[in-house]
């Protein structure tokens, strides 16, 4: 276990997996239950008591892997103590304590991972003007007292969430390979991201022989005027690998469905630009207006209707106020059983042309391992186990390097497995839903990726830093409703 001297966190006040209240800012924090509190207590007891007997400071322990495993497993006991044992982190209790033992456990050797749902802030974009005086968006964010908010102007702690910072949380604290770069419901001129800095960004970490660690998307909401017409230009000059579209966005406030007149006209277009990649926001509803928008009752519908187009459904419909149950058919309005719902009625077959992607989802469902089991479970024996796509929506929630070794321990209880059907959470269907099943989707060859990464500047500065890791366990996003509220458009459909 390295032993370093820490200028982030010195005094290990942070669990390096993180159970708070923070959103990507598409719907309200919801606070943490009892369960998740006392998960979080006993964690920074073990922490104390596991870092003493190995004779390291909190800091470095936590910074290990026994430091997460240890974390994990004690969240794993206020689970059980709760009496939820629908899923939990598998992990031996001696994980805590030998280093080689964890890192096996969660350190992934040889994993090709491939997030498709990530973001950033450009600390410069015009963007800024169009907000009303005094309005300082995600300035309570802790991020955003690092050393870049002192330098002059009443935004330069955005800085602090720009592009440097995102290269090192997404590819120096995590083991991400590669990501897609997404973008947010906005119309033209309001964009916290736009295409020139998102291609900006993809520059920066293109340090490959003829590949990308870093592709993107181009934002299209065809019901906003101009935006189908722009999708020859996202194509020819951006190079976009894939569509992004918000169906409950409107600029009158109101949503569209994929099977709508409009929505078959943005497919259409796609097709016709040979970029046959859809990645639809569903659930995490923005507000009432347009929720009925943010269900996926339209997926089914259009993926039977054009099989040729790949249907990326971001966040699976996952909505936080819906309880995470077994699909029990015609009753399923609501959540992620839309989804299932929607394929099932219009004979979509597991493992056809729509993929349910985790981006929040499962940060959100880390907080209840058996309500994870009911989430992961049906979109594995519904949209199939070649359909499932990793994605964390960071970098609001920091480094994606919690939700990365959660996942790696996480499985669904033998009892949920018989009972409903789920399959078992195998290293081979990990390393699926981590980036094989991504790759395919994307036309990527992971082989052919990690020939490249191995050796590329990240693949150098990585080995380099990690000599010396300051991992900082912080999160980006809106914590309580008041944060949520002051973001430019937060809770608008």
């Amino acid at each position: 276990m390295n032993s370093t001297n820490c200028r982030i966190d010195p005094d290990g006040t942070r669990l390096p997996i993180k159970l708070d209240t923070t959103s990507n800012g598409e719907f309200e924090p919801v606070p943490l239950s009892p369960v998740n509190r006392a998960a979080n207590h006993l964690a920074h007891e073990a922490a104390d008591t596991n870092a003493k007997r190995l004779g390291v400071s909190r800091r470095n322990f936590l910074i290990s892997a026994c430091g997460a495993a240890s974390t994990l497993l004690a969240f794993n006991a206020a689970n059980a103590a709760a009496g939820k044992a629908g899923g939990f982190f598998d992990l031996p209790e001696e994980a805590a304590l030998e280093p080689a033992l964890a890192q096996a456990k969660i350190g992934g050797e040889g994993e090709f991972i491939f997030d498709v749902q990530g973001h950033f802030v450009d600390p410069n974009g015009a963007w800024l003007q169009k907000l009303a005086p005094g309005v300082k968006p995600l300035s309570q964010m802790p991020k955003t007292g690092c050393a870049l908010a002192s330098e002059p102007g009443a935004y330069s702690y955005l800085r602090c969430l720009g592009p440097d910072e995102f290269v090192k949380d997404v590819f120096l604290d995590s083991d991400t390979d590669m990501m897609v770069l997404s973008f947010v419901p906005s119309r033209p001129d309001a964009e916290p991201l736009t295409i020139q800095a998102a291609d900006a960004v993809r520059q920066i970490v293109d340090k490959m022989e003829g590949m990308h660690r870093l592709l993107i998307h181009g934002r299209v909401n065809p019901n906003q005027a101009a935006d189908l017409d722009s999708m020859d230009e996202l194509k020819e000059r951006w190079g976009v690998s894939a569509w992004k579209t918000y169906t409950q966005f409107g600029p009158d406030g109101k949503g569209y469905f994929l099977s709508d007149d409009i929505g078959t006209r943005f497919i259409e277009k796609a097709r016709k630009l040979g970029v046959k990649v859809i990645c639809v926001h569903k659930g995490l509803p923005f507000g009432k207006r347009s929720y009925e928008h943010s269900k996926c009752t339209d997926i089914g519908v259009v993926a039977k209707r054009f099989p040729d187009v790949a249907f990326l459904v971001y966040h699976s419909g996952f909505v936080t106020s819906v309880p995470e149950r077994a699909f029990e058919g015609r009753g399923a309005d609501d959540g992620i059983d839309t989804l299932i719902r929607s394929l099932v009625e219009n004979g979509v077959a597991p493992n056809s042309n729509v993929y349910a992607e985790l981006g929040s989802t499962w940060r959100y469902l880390m907080r209840d391992p058996e309500a994870a089991a009911h989430a992961l479970g049906k979109l594995l024996k519904y949209c199939g186990e070649n359909n499932v796509l990793w994605g964390t929506d960071s970098i609001w929630y920091g480094s994606p390097q919690d939700q990365i070794q959660a996942f790696r321990a996480f499985q669904i209880a033998p009892g949920f497995r018989a009972r409903y059907g789920y399959p078992e959470m195998t290293p081979q269907l990990r390393a699926s839903i981590f980036g094989l099943n991504a790759a395919k989707v994307y036309s990527i060859s992971p082989k052919e990726v990690k020939k490249y990464t191995k050796r590329d500047r990240i693949a150098r500065d990585r080995l380099a830093y990690r000599e010396h890791p300051e991992p900082h366990f912080l999160t980006y996003g809106p914590k309580t409703r008041r944060e949520f509220l002051n973001l430019p458009g937060a809770g608008q459909p």
